[in-house]
This record gives structure tokens, C-alpha cells and sequence, in this order.
């Protein structure tokens, strides 16, 4: 397993936690950092063991985007110094958008930017309700990254994409779920537990229908029917052959429990 400077990786029952660590940074995106981010999707994506990623940030923050100082201290870049960067974010955006397992991002605190636009390449999205995202690019005169483009108006529609990056206006938690960016809103301490339970819930699920349900559900936007009613006739040929069928079958007759469980939500506590 690597080492990394800017990331923390762990694997523990067949999930990997991959943790952007610059909390004195709120998790900002540096040259470094980018970097090692896109070594540890790859090493994740390349472990047989992993059967689900969690993509989360250090010490209260997600990730505060860019590295707007470190950009500053840098100096000047040439297009093709930006171009070169923006090469490591196309590797590490295509990497985690076709990663063949599950990815959840457990997103605390701040997701701007970049950060944002990294918490959108997760097939789930779970939110603190202290979360605040913001597309906040053109406050900067920069345009989204890390495929927000490709990723905000499949999430939220045209208009609303275009709203968000328009205005780099900042949105709460909840704003977040009724956008259909979030799929659920936790308290900070309930975020981890509940990302990490919906991953080890999938080490019990089919390896083979959970590839090619994602691959399917990724091109279903882009395709057409007669396309997307071949795949599922290729893909259920697939997943229909295999030992994970014959043993679920087995035990609805036998009436034992099944392989795979969406572990429930646990109830918030009542505020005196």
C-alpha cells in the first residue's frame, strides 16, 4: 500500500477510505495533492479487495477547492503549465466516474469549488448538515472543473447548473437534498458511520451486477433505448451466470438471510 503526503488510504473489510489530509488547508487542492489523489483512486481501482470507496476530507471540511494561495505564491502559470494540471484532473475525474464499485462521498463542511465538483464524481452523495457547497469558480474568473460540467446538469438540470455556476452563490444542506445533489443529510457525528455502513454493505452485494448496473446507469443520459435494452440483455446474460445467483436463489428457498443488505438509517435522536 502507498504512502502518501496529502491523502490518508486505508483498506478494512473490502473498503477503502481515501481521505484528503490538508486540514490547515480545509483540504485544498494542491499540485501535490491532485497528485496523490489520482494514485489513490487508482490503487483502490486496482485492488480485488476493494469492493467500495469512500471519499471524504480531514478535520471538519471536505475541500475548500483550489489552492488559491498556493496558485498565488506560485506566480504566473503558462497554458500549457494549466493544461498539464488540468491533464491530472481529467485522469482522476475519468478514474472515479468509471470505477467499476461503488463510490460515496461523506462530505463535512465546506465542498467549494473543486471540492464540490469532486464530491459529484461519487455515485452517492451524503452530506452533514453543516455542509456548504458552492460552485464558486467565477468569483475567481474561473470556469468549473473535475467534470462539473459533465456531472452538475445531469444532477440538477440545465438551468439550475447553469444558476449554480452563474451566480457562485453558497448552498446549505438541505438546499442541497431537495436539489437532488444529496441523497441524505446527517448530523457530523452519524456522516463516517453511515458512509462506511453503506459501503460494507456492498462487499455483500454482486460484484458483477454492480459493474455493469453503474456502466449501464453512467451511459443511460448519452444513449438510446435500443442501446440501453442491449446492455441490459448483455449485462443480465452476465450476471444471470453466475454463483452469486445460484447462491441467492438457494436461500430464498431455503429462507435463510440474503447476501446482500442496505443497512437502514438509523432515526436522529430527539432535541430536548
Amino acid at each position: 500500500m502507498s504512502t502518501f503526503e496529502t491523502i490518508a488510504y486505508e483498506v478494512s473489510g473490502g473498503v477503502a477510505t481515501i481521505t484528503l489530509n490538508r486540514p490547515e488547508a480545509k483540504n485544498a487542492i494542491s499540485p501535490t495533492l491532485s497528485r496523490e489523489l489520482g494514485e489513490a483512486v487508482l490503487e483502490a481501482k486496482a485492488d480485488p479487495a476493494v469492493r467500495a470507496v469512500v471519499l471524504t476530507g480531514a478535520g471538519g471540511a471536505f475541500c475548500a477547492g483550489g489552492d488559491v494561495r498556493g496558485m498565488n505564491d506560485a506566480g504566473p502559470r503558462t497554458s500549457a503549465q494549466v493544461r498539464a494540471g488540468m491533464e491530472r484532473y481529467r485522469r482522476t475525474t475519468e478514474a472515479l466516474i468509471n470505477m467499476d464499485r461503488p463510490v460515496i462521498a461523506a462530505v463535512d463542511g465546506v465542498a467549494y469549488g473543486a471540492g464540490f465538483s469532486l464530491a459529484l464524481l461519487a455515485d452517492i452523495v451524503l452530506l452533514s448538515d453543516r455542509a456548504r457547497l458552492c460552485m464558486v469558480f467565477q468569483r475567481i474568473g474561473l470556469i468549473p472543473d473535475f467534470g462539473a460540467l459533465y456531472t452538475l446538469p445531469r444532477c440538477v438540470g440545465l438551468q439550475r447548473a447553469k444558476e449554480l455556476v452563474f451566480s457562485a452563490r453558497e448552498i446549505g444542506a438541505q438546499e442541497a437534498l431537495q436539489m437532488g445533489i444529496a441523497m441524505e443529510v446527517l448530523p457530523p457525528q452519524d456522516l463516517m458511520p453511515r458512509a462506511l455502513a453503506m459501503a460494507a454493505s456492498f462487499c455483500g452485494a454482486s460484484e458483477a451486477a454492480l459493474s455493469l448496473a453503474k456502466r449501464g446507469l453512467n451511459a443511460s443520459l448519452g444513449s438510446d433505448l435500443a442501446t440501453m435494452l442491449e446492455l441490459e440483455a448483455t449485462g443480465q446474460a452476465v450476471a444471470a451466470s453466475s454463483d452469486y445467483l445460484k447462491e441467492s436463489a438457494r436461500r430464498f428457498v431455503a429462507k435463510e438471510p440474503p447476501q446482500f443488505r442496505w443497512p437502514a438509517r438509523e432515526p436522529f435522536p430527539e432535541k430536548n
